[in-house]
């Protein structure tokens, strides 16, 4: 004869102990998180420069924002240091991936154009003496770039560029566009690659602003949307710091709908007779 066995009834006890065990595990899921967190970003802090060349008339900043999901860590990174020539080198790019391997590659990026920078200042030098180098360590990965040379003597500015998002541009007087000069590819993928160089100059109280893919394009937004947004943003505070464009372009991001990381470089070349705003 089957009988029917009576679920026994949990206890008050029993109850108060399986919460307090619940409760106990996701304390714990949060901490081992956050620990991840900030693992993460003080790697990502330790990658990126603390600071950026500082010469009379030149006002640069930087921003980063860390990809919404993985280990908070990324490939995107920016970077300004003094060539060989005494002139500033400055360089933004984005590694493939978001993990802690592409955090690592971009690593090297950045290491071998330091070095390379302290030999040569042509920038489409710098990207094809970093191509080779990267090459022969075929790590399988790959990197876009845009290394721009400023000499703030006459404020000209010589960009080459590596498969990289095309920069912004704006002037208090009006003028705006978005520049996407002729390139090679990715750094990382094939030996001996040219990079052609495109010279401009950089107008009193103009602005450029160098950026990666994660500010512009995104299952939301079509990078000729993006950028174009962007442009429209950078005219709208063309005479703001360049604290302030960077702020207002990272903002743009927040609409792309994208899961990846981001990374703004504004240049701002700040007329003696204006201040900051």
């Amino acid at each position: 004869m089957n009988r029917r066995r009576t679920p026994r009834s949990a206890s008050a006890e029993d109850l108060l102990n399986t919460l307090q065990d619940l409760t106990a595990r996701a304390r714990r899921e949060v901490e081992f998180h956050q620990a991840r967190v900030e693992l993460a970003q003080a790697l990502q802090r330790d990658m990126l420069p603390a600071a950026l060349p500082a010469v009379p008339g030149l006002q640069s900043a930087a921003r980063y924002a860390p990809a919404r999901h993985g280990l908070d860590i990324g490939g995107d990174w920016y970077d300004g240091f003094p060539l060989a020539d005494g002139a500033l080198g400055f360089a933004i790019g984005d590694v493939q991936g978001h993990d802690v391997e592409a955090a690592a590659f971009m690593g090297q990026v950045r290491i071998a154009m330091r070095a390379i920078a302290g030999t040569a200042s042509d920038p489409g030098e710098i990207l094809g003496r970093t191509n080779d180098l990267l090459v022969s360590v075929d790590s399988g990965l790959f990197a876009t770039c845009t290394f721009m040379r400023l000499d703030p003597a006459t404020w000209e500015l010589h960009s080459a560029r590596a498969g990289h998002v095309a920069c912004v541009w704006a002037t208090t007087e009006g003028r705006s566009g978005v520049t996407e000069d002729p390139g090679g590819l990715p750094l990382g993928i094939e030996p001996g690659e040219g990079y052609p160089v495109t010279r401009r100059t950089l107008d009193s109280d103009g602005a450029i602003v160098l950026l990666t893919d994660g500010v512009v394009e995104g299952p939301s937004l079509r990078i000729e949307d993006g950028l174009e947004r962007v442009r429209g943003l950078v005219a709208a505070h063309a005479g703001s710091s360049a604290g302030r464009l960077a702020d207002e372009v990272l903002g743009a991001a927040e609409v792309t709908g994208h899961e990846d990381d981001a990374a703004v470089l504004v240049l701002r070349h700040a007329a003696a007779h204006r201040g900051p705003r």
